[in-house]
Parts: structure tokens; C-alpha cells; sequence
């Protein structure tokens, strides 16, 4: 981060953090109560479908931004780059240090990063290093102990949600602003 300020003092230097979680059919269980001596109905899905959440989020701010896509690959990678960095600076007046994690969609040589964004990969399998991916529990509290038939119920359940989370920047910031990331 330094070296970049001193390369760019004309700009603002700010650290993000960015991951993608896949949510299908396959429902998330939570405790639930249930008169003794009986067992509590379950529900499950045998079908495949999913989407992809891909999320960013300013550890320092809670600041936060989804976006729904069908795959994780480099194309949609790109795609998100590209929203995260029109959505947080707009005018192009900062330097987007965004944490990603060693998926090879974050690796590939066909991944476009917008000029205004350099990426900073963490080590191969150390998600506790990175913040984002304290975002997925947030996430996945809106459609546990759901079933969904269709995926575009899903996906509408799964907007509502990361609307939310977009519009409550101290509930993003109490999860991936652990003191190591804000201190940057």
C-alpha cells in the first residue's frame, strides 16, 4: 500500500476485499424449534442449478456491493472488477487495492482488471485470511431454512438480501473489518 501511494500521490489509495460464494437449490439448514420428541421437517433438493454472489466490500467504511452472475470464471470476474470499480470510483480519482483469494478466475490470463484496480491474490487455501469471506454468512442467513423451485426465486431472494447488506454499512463492517484490514 505504501509503495502505491508513493507511485500515485495524486490519488487516493483505498483497500477492498472481494470473493464469490455459489448458493443453489441445496438448502441451508439452521436450528429450529420443534415440539419434544419429534423431529423438525427438512426439506431438500436434488437439482444442480445455482448463481454465483460475487461481493466487495471497503473493510474500513462496510461500504458494500453484490452482483448475481451465472458462472465463476474470468469473464464474469472481469464483470465484477469492472462494476466494483465504476460503483466505487466513479470518477476514476483513486487507486482500488482489492484483496482476492487463489481461484483461478482471480489467476487467469484472460482476466480484464479496469485500469483503476490492482489486485492483491492471497496465498492458496487461507480463506481465513481474507476479509470477504465474511460476507458469505451474511449472505446466506436470507435463504436459510428455504426451498426454492425456481432459480429466479432464488435470485430474487438473494437481491433483496444483498440490498440490505449494501444499505447497512456497520453490519458489513462488523464482519470483514477485523482490525488487521482496517489499519492499512
Amino acid at each position: 500500500m505504501a509503495d502505491l501511494r508513493r507511485q500515485y500521490p495524486d490519488k487516493d489509495v483505498e483497500l477492498w476485499c472481494e470473493d464469490e460464494a455459489r448458493l443453489g437449490f441445496k438448502p441451508i439448514a439452521r436450528r429450529v424449534w420443534a415440539s419434544k420428541g419429534t423431529r423438525p421437517p427438512s426439506n431438500g433438493r436434488h437439482k444442480f442449478e445455482s448463481v454465483f454472489v460475487y461481493g466487495v466490500a471497503h473493510p474500513r467504511s462496510g461500504r458494500s456491493r453484490f452482483l448475481l452472475l451465472p458462472k465463476a470464471n474470468a469473464a464474469c470476474m472481469g464483470r465484477a472488477l469492472a462494476d466494483c470499480a465504476g460503483w466505487a470510483d466513479p470518477d476514476g480519482r483513486k487507486v482500488l487495492v482489492v484483496i482476492v483469494g487463489g481461484s483461478g478466475g482471480h489467476a487467469a490470463k484472460k482476466l480484464e482488471v479496469p485500469p483503476n484496480v490492482v489486485l492483491h491474490r492471497q496465498p492458496s487455501c487461507t480463506p481465513e485470511l481474507q476479509p470477504a469471506e465474511h460476507l458469505w454468512p451474511l449472505v446466506r442467513e436470507g435463504v436459510a431454512n428455504r426451498v426454492f423451485d425456481t432459480l429466479p426465486k432464488l435470485t430474487d431472494v438473494l437481491t433483496t438480501r444483498c440490498q440490505w447488506l449494501a444499505d447497512q454499512p456497520t453490519v458489513v463492517a462488523g464482519a470483514v473489518g477485523f482490525h488487521r484490514a482496517v489499519q492499512v
